[in-house]
This record gives structure tokens, C-alpha cells and sequence, in this order.
């Protein structure tokens, strides 16, 4: 039996003995052991405390040991949305942005999201799954230990499936937890731009009943937007997923406020992510609904795109539970960095480092059905982790912006970086 033993942690971070969501003040509450030890066997957690009791804890010690003084051990990032199945780059559109052109008028001259679907559409399989594997490697060098994956770059039954099976294969040989979401409504294919009832119908009709045979996803998702797909048109298909057993995380507010927000809460979505545009309405409805959902904050998304943040401060003052998550994709968050995403929800959203580690461990896992298994340490939990490098506190994770404080990855009681 594989046992380690992590000793002289500078501070174990995140030590609950009992797990559940986190909502608006709970966030900024980080439990936190200085001085600390932790037992891994296999794959799992077993055991942890303080260096002055170890040996009474543990009269015969592993032979492998680690020591982590001066370092922070804390659980692997659980990266709740991404894109990161997709072919090709999207540079030159940054440059249209740069010169003026905004998200919405690079879509509706065909680029954006299309234009990654035209790559999609040309390559094979197995390339697709190369070019993704690449990038779920990199993330893990950078601590992520779950991620959410979604399709949507496919907009055909052939292609959406495409995406679909490469989802599945990295879950198959990754020791990263993998969820997938089918994001068929992600954009309308051109052709289908003033016939929205004709693809609303493949979806509904030809996609879906064959993910649900082949059980290539586990929730499913629609870009509820201006210029893209409406309130009803949303609600129509959330309907036909949850028929499969598929419940909703959701694009809604991310350029504008068109009722996004109650058709997430009407659904019983288990995220609304994005919402950078939030009307004082919207901001109500979330206090008042009694909806126990996430909101996931996608902060780089923001950045890159020069939107408004999302109002991480009033969500938290009113009771939201917050994930932050990377929304890594081709056009608008073309990083899976999830230690920027940290940075950026501190400096930018004024987001407490204790509330932003919270939001990107085990608010991230509870937001992909993995709370039960990741996001802290307790025993019995996988063995997910990241040793910092040396660092004097917390708060100086996001204080060194950019720069990578990220000395070990350990997935599964194996380190991978």
C-alpha cells in the first residue's frame, strides 16, 4: 500500500470535518491548521494534525516523507466551466477587439464561437483529443484537480457528438475528475439564424436522445443571451434535457440582462455562470428566491473581454454560495490559469483571498457534483492537492499575480507536476 506523509506544512488549508456549500458570509470562514501533517494512503486522505502530535498519531511514520515547511498545502483547484475541448486559436479576433469591435459584431460577421466550430467541424477525432489532452495537462501542472467540460463547438449531431466522446475519453485517462456538459445550444449554426425552431429540433430530437443512450454528459447548458438564444427557447430545451436526467448550468448576463436569471431559478439550475450584468432586479431575485444553486464567477472571461466584473460583493451580501472557475475557451478566456482567476476575483471584485479560495475549491467542487469528494481536506476525500512554494501567507497567492506559487500537484495520492 502507496502511503505519504506530508510533515511541517506551513498551513493546511481548508481542514473541514463536515462539508457542505458555502453561502455569502460562510465564504470568508477558511479553517486552516498551522504547523500541520498529512497521511495519504493510495489514493485517499486518511489522516491529519499538528506536528506536535504526530507521533502520538502516528507511532510508526511512512518512509516516504515530504517536507513542506514554508509551504502551503491546499486542495486542487475545481475549475467549474471551461470550453477546453476545441481546435485552433482565435488571436486575430483579439486584435479586432483591440481595435474596436466587440464580442457580439465579431459573432454576427461569423467569427467568434462559429469560427471555432469551423475548426471543430474539420479535424478528426483523434486529433481533437491530442490538442485537449495537451491542455488538460497544463492545467493539472497548474493545480487544477476537476474541471467542468463542455461541447458546443460542434452545432451538428456528428460534431456535438465528436466533442461529446473526446469529453469522455480524457475522463477515461485522466487522473483529473472530469464532468461534461452538452452546450448544443451554444450559438445558432448560420444556416439555422432565422429558423431557430428547426435546430431547437435537432437538438431536442437528434442530439439529445443519443447522449442520453451513450451517457456522454452529465448536465446540460445553453447561452441564454441577446443574439443568441432566448428566455423561452432556453426553457424549451432545459425541459427536453431533464427528461434525460441532464440538470442545468447555465450562460446567463453576460452582455445583458434579458430574464436569464429567473429562467435559471425557474429550472432549478444547479449554477448561473457568468452574470457580469446584473440589474438591481436580477440582484433581488437571487436574495429572495430561495434558489440553493452557485453562482460561478468567470473573472478572466471579464478581463479579457474589458466587460464590467461580476458584483462578487453584493452577490456575497446577498447569501449567493460564489465558484470561480477559468471559462477557458478559444475566444474570450483563452487561459485555464486558475491562479489568475484568483487574483483577478481579489483584485478586481474585491473578493477576500479566503472567500476566493473557498469559491474555487469546494464551492467548485459542489457546483460539479464533486463536494462529496474534493474541494477540502477531510479523510476519506481523494487525495487532490497543491504544495505552494515557499510563501509568508495566503494573501500572498493572489498578491503575486502572474507569477506561479504552485511548487507540486498531487492527484490521486500521485503527483503529477
Amino acid at each position: 500500500m502507496s502511503t505519504k506523509l506530508l510533515t511541517h506544512i506551513q498551513q493546511l488549508v481548508n481542514v473541514r470535518t463536515d462539508d457542505s456549500p458555502l453561502y455569502g458570509k460562510e465564504m470568508a470562514d477558511l479553517p486552516c491548521l498551522e504547523n500541520a501533517w498529512l497521511l495519504i494512503q493510495e489514493k485517499e486522505i486518511v489522516s491529519f494534525g499538528k506536528m506536535d502530535d504526530l507521533h502520538q498519531e502516528i507511532p510508526k511514520l511512512p518512509e516516504e516523507q515530504i517536507n513542506c515547511s514554508g509551504r502551503l498545502v491546499m486542495p486542487a483547484w475545481c475549475d467549474s466551466h471551461t470550453h477546453l475541448v476545441f481546435a485552433g486559436s482565435r488571436e486575430m479576433e483579439f486584435v479586432d477587439k483591440i481595435r474596436g469591435l466587440d464580442y457580439a459584431q465579431i459573432n454576427a460577421r461569423g467569427g467568434g464561437i462559429l469560427s471555432t466550430v469551423g475548426q471543430i467541424n474539420s479535424i478528426s477525432e483523434d486529433e481533437l483529443f491530442r490538442l485537449s489532452w495537451e491542455r488538460l495537462e497544463e492545467v493539472a501542472r497548474g493545480g487544477t484537480g476537476a474541471i467542468e467540460i463542455k461541447s458546443g463547438y460542434g452545432l451538428t449531431v456528428e460534431n456535438e457528438l465528436k466533442m461529446l466522446r473526446v469529453i469522455r475519453k480524457l475522463k477515461d485517462k485522466s487522473p483529473i475528475q472530469i464532468k461534461s456538459t452538452f452546450l448544443g445550444a451554444h450559438t445558432y449554426p448560420l444556416q439555422y439564424r432565422e429558423n431557430h425552431p428547426a435546430y431547437i429540433k435537432i437538438i431536442v430530437g437528434e442530439m439529445l436522445p443519443v447522449i442520453a443512450r451513450d451517457k456522454l454528459a452529465d448536465y446540460i447548458d445553453v447561452f441564454c443571451e441577446k443574439g443568441f438564444f432566448s428566455t423561452e427557447e432556453t426553457e424549451t430545451i432545459l425541459l427536453a434535457g431533464q427528461q434525460y436526467g441532464l440538470r442545468p448550468k447555465l450562460h446567463v448576463n453576460q452582455l445583458h440582462s434579458i430574464g436569464g436569471i429567473a429562467t435559471g431559478i425557474k429550472m432549478n439550475a444547479v449554477s448561473l455562470d457568468h452574470p457580469e450584468t446584473m440589474d438591481p432586479e436580477d440582484l433581488e431575485l437571487l436574495r429572495n428566491s430561495g434558489w440553493k444553486g452557485f453562482c460561478t464567477l468567470l473573472p478572466s472571461a471579464a478581463f479579457f473581454l474589458r466587460l464590467s466584473y461580476p458584483p462578487a460583493r453584493k452577490l456575497l451580501e446577498g447569501g449567493a454560495a460564489l465558484a470561480l472557475a477559468s471559462d477557458y475557451n478559444p475566444g474570450s478566456s483563452p487561459s485555464g490559469n486558475m491562479n489568475m482567476v484568483i487574483a483577478i476575483a481579489c483584485i478586481q471584485m474585491k473578493m477576500m483571498p479566503e472567500e476566493a479560495l473557498n469559491a474555487a475549491t469546494i464551492n467548485g467542487a459542489f457546483a460539479m457534483g464533486l463536494g462529496h469528494v474534493l474541494g477540502s481536506f477531510r479523510p476519506g476525500k481523494l487525495a487532490n492537492l497543491i504544495i505552494s512554494t515557499p510563501v509568508p501567507s495566503l494573501a500572498y497567492l493572489p498578491y503575486r499575480f502572474g507569477m506561479n506559487c504552485v511548487e507540486k500537484v498531487m492527484l490521486g495520492g500521485q503527483f503529477v507536476a
